[in-house]
């Protein structure tokens, strides 16, 4: 689902009533929906999980242990048939549904290839995919076999915490230094701006690296928990629409009740 938004006016210091929540922010109501970055994977893919009727979790990488969201987790090598038992029996308490290969360690699942996603993603309920992985870091850029993104990609989110800009691009909060020097030119310790956050953004090495032809790609803002956070994100947002032609850029808050802060 695309969601066009006309005005990309960026005022600092307030919420926005946008008309959207977050469901509709990142056009995560039907298809494919995959999340990538680093700053917020795992919350996001909860807040919009638990905002769906219906929805499949699962990834193509390495994914944190998420029962505690999900009304149930299957361990399966066949995703199909049971997410298809799943819509037989129509029970509600067992959405969103969580199919992963295995249980790795006891603290994570391991996730399939994309092309099993893509057989998944033939079935008419929205799919929600950890498609890259952040080591618990706010900021990112991916490496060579990075991101995992299947074909039938519908819509690519791409996250960073905007608590980074101000912040110098440090291994503690940077995931992939060097990879982010690569794309904007800073050096270790220098102060992460929000022009180099924003060329992360639109760089096709960066957030936007393979993503399919066709499918809708959605910058997000999260951590955006204070106005002069706010005031950074809003920064950036300005700096990726001077950069690249993209629908629009999200600021939210993925823990707070209504995640949405302003859409750009």
């Amino acid at each position: 689902m695309r969601v066009a938004v006309a005005d990309h006016t960026i005022q600092a210091g307030r919420r926005r009533d946008t008309g959207m929540d977050i469901v509709g922010a990142l056009g995560a109501a039907t298809g494919t929906t995959c999340v990538v970055g680093a700053g917020g994977k795992k919350t996001t893919m909860a807040a919009l999980g638990g905002r769906l009727d219906r929805a499949v979790v699962t990834a193509t990488v390495r994914i944190p242990i998420f029962d505690e969201w999900a009304g149930r987790v299957v361990i399966t090598e066949d995703p199909v048939g049971t997410v298809e038992a799943a819509l037989d029996r129509s029970d509600p308490d067992e959405w969103p549904l969580g199919v992963v290969p295995e249980q790795e360690r006891e603290d994570r699942y391991r996730g399939y290839d994309p092309d099993t996603i893509d057989r998944v993603a033939d079935f008419d309920v929205p799919m929600l995919v950890k498609a890259d992985g952040a080591r618990m870091r706010r900021f990112k850029a991916p490496d060579d076999h990075e991101p995992r993104l299947p074909e039938t990609a519908d819509t690519v989110v791409a996250i960073a915490s905007a608590h980074v800009v101000g912040e110098p691009l440090s291994e503690g909060l940077v995931h992939r230094v060097p990879e982010v020097n690569r794309i904007t030119g800073l050096e270790p310790g220098e102060e992460i701006t929000a022009a180099a956050v924003a060329d992360v953004f639109a760089s096709d090495r960066g957030g936007r690296k393979d993503v399919p032809n066709g499918a809708t790609y959605v910058p997000l803002l999260n951590m955006v928990d204070d106005s002069d956070l706010e005031a950074s994100a809003r920064e950036v947002a300005r700096e990726i629409h001077d950069r690249v032609n993209v629908p629009r850029v999200v600021l939210a808050e993925m823990r707070a009740a209504d995640p949405v802060v302003d859409v750009v």
